[in-house]
């Protein structure tokens, strides 16, 4: 049974969606992992020492401490279905306008644009999806910034000047 049918919505974008989602889940399920890995045991055993419950130890105390590592897990999930073309060809109606309602109606997506663009055997088509995949990259650059960003912890010095 495809996604398409479970959902009896139809080539939409919320389709694509859940056709993205299992793509970009084992590269924030792991990367999270890690991250929460990192957390040290006597974080968690202080934590735990103050009398906090497991719960309130997990959102107080580690869960601000993986802080970083989530957003970047999150941000390069995101980086990861960026690009992905093929779920997006079965699952959505390619679309040359502007479509609001996710559950209905076909989208544009970049990666669906440099494909059919791509197949052309127009000069300008090959140029516009070429350009397009410039944009692609661009976006994919900037989540990593991004990543990079939010993923910075304060050094110890900065916190020592304050």
């Amino acid at each position: 049974m495809t996604i398409i049918e479970a959902t009896q919505i139809g080539r939409s974008g919320f389709t694509g969606a859940l056709a993205l989602f299992p793509l970009m889940l084992p590269t924030v399920a792991r990367v999270s992992e890690e991250a929460l890995k990192l957390v040290p045991v006597d974080l968690r055993y202080a934590a735990l020492a103050l009398g906090a419950p497991n719960y309130r130890a997990f959102f107080q105390v580690i869960l601000p401490a993986a802080k970083s590592g989530l957003i970047t897990a999150l941000l390069l999930g995101l980086a990861r279905v960026v690009g992905e073309t093929a779920p997006l060809i079965l699952t959505v109606n390619a679309n040359n306008g502007t479509n609001f309602n996710v559950f209905e109606g076909g989208l544009a997506t970049l990666p669906t644009y440099i494909y059919g663009y791509l197949a052309s055997g127009y000069q300008t088509s090959q140029a516009r999806a070429w350009g397009a995949a410039l944009i692609l990259l661009i976006l994919v650059g900037i989540l990593f910034g991004l990543a990079r960003v939010l993923g910075r912890t304060k050094s110890l010095k900065s916190k020592a000047k304050k």
